[in-house]
């Protein structure tokens, strides 16, 4: 019987415990087996049982399962824990067999109890092991494991059960810690050290791998639910940037002709650094060890790969073009826009009336615009200018194309966490076309290490957001370019026909029509220059106090001047000579030295890449919020302003055609059988006037949305915006420490709301529901 035990708790089936824990009685096939015994043995097939389920299942996960860290920790409780019971059992069985006297008693007689309290303790731990094997490999799918056992899982599973006051538990939880860690440190490393994705466990691994279908350039994007917990977020980043950059050393070095790829050297001190991590990993020694590595990268390899005047020169590219900063650009694209949606309407014959809704633009007709644009800007330079390079640069690498909102999904940013998620879903890219555009620009190696494509999403998203302002500001100022709307002076015929009765009738008639059109068009043009003030405030308070002033101070800071508060810089775009005036401005930073010292600080965070990327993604986290993107409420009545202004000028510029169309019938006798041009009036003035008390509800809107903005804000204590760094993970908020990490970039916080809407309230009227409107818009009706 005792023969038969052992065997049992080894794992192998036994008849005598065949009906254990069962109601019928064994007593018919065990008649010597008393009740008491009976008991004794229950713990005993328990054990066994555990002992025979867990070796059966961590066999299969061994084998089969698709994490090498779930592997490796089933392979040591094998291994390590179970074989330390089997180790148990022999000991054991040599004791009675010797006839140890702490096993057998008197006459050869080895008690049952000793059997079982020998191999107690052994079943606290295999139930613990039973719930590790569960968790990795559980029996019915629930919400937890939906998408099976991961790596991380696992490891902050084990990492939070050694809060266990059993000694034993503690014991083997540190064991398997240490295995689960090590399986992933070996992962990491081929990261770290290589730029590879590990051979074995790639799906498990938190970097991923995905090519683009356009070029086949591999792309590496972060998923969070795949990272332990006590890696931070910006520990992650900081890891992805290293391994995007090795990877991009090793994969362009025989392609690239213009790229600067020097062999990437295997350091001894980074291999220190990581064997000197041991487990369980603490959260802030892997950090130090993280960002030594990529400091001592800069220092080599990526200060020849990414140098920073050409990172500068990008981003003064997306400032110029993509933020309007060269306002010539902006007007250019408009007014080609414009044209080609005019040349498209009249082709169509038939798209009449002040909307084109159902208009449809090509994707030839979109890509001309931005041709003609380009021919326009590079005609406006003088022959005895010197070649604008920024210009050439921004011709090879924007794109304006059509933009498919059914096939847009959520971009993965570069540290895991998405800003497009925090802007509003308001579209604002059907404003320069009747089919949603988008201007982006190419990012070529080795710049993609830097702006990761959610960030060229969110310039594209802010050139819409600026662009339909500035186009709604273009258009109204061009409604005072016609003159026949604003002033009509008749003038008599001349002798003879002057001085006759039907001349001066005639005459007389004509400035009674004119001074009544004159008439109707007073409260036109008090709410079209009502609504230009407006967007004309807002716009520059975008352009000049929010997008220039924030460009300015990222600048300096990144060159390492300290921040002029008195920097010339107003609300009005620049223009090409401005931006070459401000390229002659940007100096190339001399090179860091090879070993990071106290002094050399700054200077090395300045030229880290990856601080660089992290300093502009908190930037553009700056930027959504104090362009107010954020906001659903203002960009709603915003929006719905723009729209408003659309049908506005088009209804303008509509009654100004039948007008004159209307005079040629009167004065001239050119009759158009097929159009009546009196009703045609008649209909475009109630639909102008309807639309005119559109446009003055929704300024009144915006202004309250503004209002709203300011309250929130200033009665939270928040100041101007909120959480700087809000969706942008990856940023550092601690001090410089002894790695030579340098402190984080704190973004300009532009002038508050009261700013704007004290110059919204300057001399404006009140109306009826105590909104603050622009002067004249109560004024005339």
């Amino acid at each position: 019987m005792l023969h038969e035990i052992l065997l049992s708790l080894s794992g192998q089936p036994s008849p005598l415990f065949a009906d254990i824990g069962k109601e019928a009685s064994s007593q018919d096939d065990f008649a010597l087996i008393s009740p008491p015994e009976k008991a004794l043995l229950g713990s005993i097939a328990h054990l066994s049982q555990l002992h025979a389920y867990l070796r059966e299942h961590t066999s299969q996960i061994s084998s089969s399962h698709v994490s090498v860290v779930c592997r490796s920790v089933s392979t040591t409780i094998v291994t390590v824990q179970l074989g330390e019971f089997q180790k148990k059992i022999l000991e054991v069985e040599r004791a009675i067999l010797a006839e140890d006297s702490s096993y057998v008693g008197g006459y050869g007689i080895v008690p049952l109890s000793t059997i079982v309290g020998e191999f107690a303790p052994w079943t606290r731990r295999m139930e613990w092991l039973l719930e590790v094997v569960q968790f990795m490999q559980p029996e019915a799918e629930d919400t937890r494991h939906h998408h099976g056992c991961t790596g991380a899982g696992l490891i902050d599973f084990l990492r939070a059960e050694l809060q266990t006051g059993y000694t034993d538990i503690k014991e083997m939880g540190v064991q398997l810690v240490t295995v689960a860690e090590t399986a992933w440190m070996k992962q990491l490393s081929m990261w770290l050290l290589y730029g590879n994705l590990p051979i074995y466990g790639k799906k498990d691994f938190f970097i991923q791998e995905a090519f683009d279908s356009e070029d086949d350039d591999a792309q590496f994007s972060m998923h969070i639910d795949l990272l332990p917990r006590f890696v931070a977020e910006q520990t992650a980043g900081s890891i992805l940037f290293i391994g995007k950059s090795l990877n991009h050393v090793r994969s362009k070095r025989k392609t690239s002709a213009g790229i600067s790829t020097a062999p990437v050297t295997l350091y001894k001190e980074h291999i220190e650094h990581l064997a000197g991590l041991k487990s369980p990993i603490s959260s802030s020694k892997l950090t130090t060890a993280v960002d030594w590595i990529r400091l001592s990268l800069s220092q080599s390899t990526l200060s020849r790969l990414l140098p920073l005047p050409k990172i500068l020169e990008m981003l003064t590219l997306l400032h110029d073009f993509l933020l309007l900063g060269r306002g010539e650009f902006a007007v250019a694209l408009v007014v080609h826009a414009d044209n080609r949606i005019e040349e498209t309407r009249r082709r169509g014959a038939g798209a009449r009336g002040p909307a084109f809704d159902g208009l449809i633009m090509k994707e030839g007709d979109v890509m001309t615009s931005l041709a003609h644009a380009w021919v326009e800007l590079f005609s406006l330079q003088k022959e005895e200018d010197p070649a604008d390079e920024e210009l050439e640069l921004a011709r090879e690498l924007l794109r304006l194309s059509i933009s498919d909102r059914k096939s847009n999904r959520a971009m993965t940013p570069s540290h895991g966490s998405n800003a497009m998620s925090k802007i509003s879903r308001v579209p604002f890219d059907d404003l320069l076309f009747p089919t949603p555009t988008c201007l982006t620009a190419q990012v070529r190696a080795p710049l993609d290490l830097f702006l990761s494509s959610s960030d060229i999403a969110i310039y594209s998203k802010i050139h819409s957001y600026l662009l339909g302002i500035r186009r709604a500001q273009m258009r109204l100022g061009d409604l005072w370019k016609r003159t026949s709307l604003r002033r009509n002076h008749p003038t008599p015929w001349g002798p003879p026909r002057s001085n006759k009765p039907f001349g001066q009738q005639r005459l007389k008639a004509s400035r009674e029509r004119d001074n009544a059109r004159t008439k109707q068009m007073r409260s036109i043009w008090a709410t079209a220059s009502a609504c230009l003030f407006v967007l004309s405030e807002i716009g520059s308070f975008f352009q000049g106090e929010v997008v220039h002033e924030s460009w300015q101070h990222l600048r300096e800071w990144i060159q390492g001047r300290p921040s002029s508060s008195a920097s010339i810089s107003g609300s009005r775009p620049g223009t090409a000579s401005s931006a070459n005036t401000r390229q002659s401005r940007v100096a190339s930073p001399d090179r860091p030295s090879s070993r990071p010292t106290s002094q050399a600080g700054p200077t090395l965070g300045r030229t880290d890449p990856e601080a660089l990327a992290t300093a502009h993604r908190r930037h553009l986290s700056m930027l959504i919020q104090s362009l107010f993107l954020t906001d659903v409420p203002f960009t709603s009545a915003l929006r719905a302003l723009l729209t408003s202004v659309d049908r506005f000028v088009a209804l303008v510029v509509r009654l100004e055609t039948i007008q004159r169309n209307m005079d040629l019938e009167t004065d001239e006798g050119v009759v158009d059988a097929l159009v009546d041009y009196a009703q045609e009036e008649s209909e475009v003035w109630h639909m102008l006037r309807a639309t005119r008390d559109d446009v003055k509800s929704e300024i009144q809107g915006v202004v309250a949305s503004l209002r709203d903005i300011d309250d929130q804000r200033s009665g939270e204590g928040l100041g101007f915006a909120t959480n700087p760094v809000h969706g942008f993970t990856g940023g550092s908020t601690r001090a410089d420490s002894g790695t030579g990490y340098v402190g984080h970039y704190v973004p300009r916080q532009p002038a508050g709301v009261d700013r704007l809407l004290m110059k919204l309230d300057f001399g404006s009227l009140r109306s009826d529901g105590g909104v603050a409107i622009a002067p004249g818009l109560t004024d005339l009706e």
